[in-house]
């Protein structure tokens, strides 16, 4: 039995590994991300079964007291964490992970400091990688969720010589990290690279605004991967490395996604401060200002929507904000039984995390077929009568296509200014993350519904209702 239960955990392992691939797999479709979900989780229960009955863990009282709060405070969370808060959330377990990692390299550096024992060259370097990116991304995580849950501004942060202070601190951490090497016992260095670790967390994501935190998420997401990983050559464990190489591979598949629906380098997204406001080129010029817009009521935009024969409908962030899911539902369901042909167009960064808006539509029960994304939909818009622009701004500037002094040019849009009629619900003609008026709104063919994306839609509900 003793020879048989190493292989047996590492058997499990590698089914549990299988497991995570699979989920990983049917996670990039909507019509599979369930099933992805339920996948990837038994995956993990493996896993922790496995890990559980190793011969290495001395204390079982504690973990399954862990395991009690932690599921506890999950199932909690679950329940409350309204499907709008679902970046801030996302940032929130990315932190928790990094937290997690460097935890473990910190507790093991302790250990062999206080049996006196021999470092292996290997397991050092191992654990000042896992302390580094595990406090970047602790801190660099809660500081972007202090700035998607408005504790903070969401503006970028800057000051003078802000990356040479940056270059300074990563020179102080590899210079710590060096006479670690050498001098492995050396506790306060150890500690002084660990604080230099989480300070650099805050300056990773405090100069980044927020139009760009869907690629920060993503990036996090993948920093806290690599930083499991990095904790599973700490502890020699096969299943952390291989889970965590995973979540780090996706997530900078993803992060690379992103920047390429936003015309924009990984380099540009973390140093260029993108998104302050400021108005330059073209598209921000008073030129745009001076072009008055057409507003309508919601009787009338009823009117366009009731008498189409199809509208497609954008989302973005106003509706997320609004919590207008529901009622968009509402009134494409109204529209599908007078013969309206709906359909719902997706834009890769709309929102403020990968997928946002595929998430809150899913919550209203939205069929994943009525999903279209940014290539398949953009050749419908020429058909379409009508598009229904919720909230979204800068995903939807034609200034991306035509301005080669905007900022944003280049950026793949939702052509929606293509569609025979557009109407935009908006609060007002506040620019979107990107700080650059929208061309959208001074177009002839653009009418502009000002109010709360839930009020408004709600309102257009009652009036097709009527005709």
């Amino acid at each position: 039995m003793s020879d048989f239960l190493p292989t047996g955990i590492q058997l499990t392992y590698l089914v549990a590994a299988s497991l995570f691939i699979l989920g990983l797999k049917k996670l990039g479709s909507p019509a599979t991300a369930r099933n992805g979900n339920v996948i990837a989780a038994v995956g993990m229960l493996l896993a922790i079964v496995a890990t559980l009955l190793d011969q290495h863990v001395l204390n079982y009282e504690m973990i399954l007291l862990g395991l009690a709060i932690g599921s506890a405070i999950g199932a909690i969370a679950a329940y409350k964490v309204q499907m709008t808060e679902m970046p801030q959330m996302v940032g929130l377990l990315n932190g928790l992970g990094g937290a997690a990692s460097a935890l473990v390299a910190v507790a093991e550096f302790w250990r062999l400091l206080d049996a006196g024992a021999a470092v292996p060259l290997d397991v050092n370097i191992s654990m000042l990688l896992d302390v580094l990116i595990g406090g970047v991304t602790f801190t660099g995580s809660f500081l972007a969720f202090a700035k998607l849950q408005g504790l903070i501004s969401g503006s970028p942060i800057t000051f003078p010589f802000q990356q040479p202070f940056n270059l300074l601190l990563l020179g102080a951490y590899i210079v710590g990290s060096a006479y670690l090497i050498i001098t492995p016992d050396s506790l306060p260095i150890f500690l002084a690279v660990v604080a230099v670790s989480l300070v650099l967390g805050i300056m990773f994501v405090i100069p980044i605004g927020g139009g760009d935190m869907p690629v920060v998420i993503s990036l996090l997401n993948s920093l806290s991967g690599v930083a499991a990983s990095a904790a599973g050559f700490v502890v020699m464990n096969n299943m952390l490395i291989i889970a965590g190489a995973l979540v780090g591979a996706s997530g900078l598949i993803l992060t690379e996604i992103m920047c390429k629906a936003m015309n924009r380098s990984l380099f540009s997204v973390l140093f260029s401060a993108f998104g302050t406001g400021s108005t330059s080129g073209g598209a921000t010029s008073g030129a745009a200002t001076d072009q008055t817009v057409r507003s309508i009521d919601p009787e009338e935009g009823a009117m366009m929507l009731g008498y189409a024969r199809s509208v497609v409908i954008v989302p973005g962030y106003g509706m997320a904000v609004a919590q207008a899911q529901h009622s968009v539902r509402e009134l494409a369901d109204q529209l599908e039984r007078m013969g309206v042909d709906v359909k719902y167009a997706i834009h890769p960064v709309a929102g403020r995390m990968p997928g946002h808006m595929n998430v809150l539509l899913a919550e209203a029960n939205v069929a994943y077929t009525q999903l279209y994304d940014m290539d398949d939909i953009n050749p419908q818009f020429e058909q379409a009568d009508v598009a229904l622009v919720i909230g979204a701004n800068d995903v939807v500037n034609p200034a991306a296509r035509s301005d080669v002094n905007s900022p944003i040019y280049g950026m793949p849009i939702l052509e929606v200014d293509r569609a025979k009629q557009t109407i935009v619900i908006k609060r007002g003609m506040s620019t979107g993350f990107a700080g650059v008026d929208n061309e959208l709104f001074y177009k002839d063919k653009t009418t502009m519904l000002f109010g709360s994306a839930k009020d408004m839609v709600s309102k257009l509900v009652s009036e097709v209702k009527q005709l």
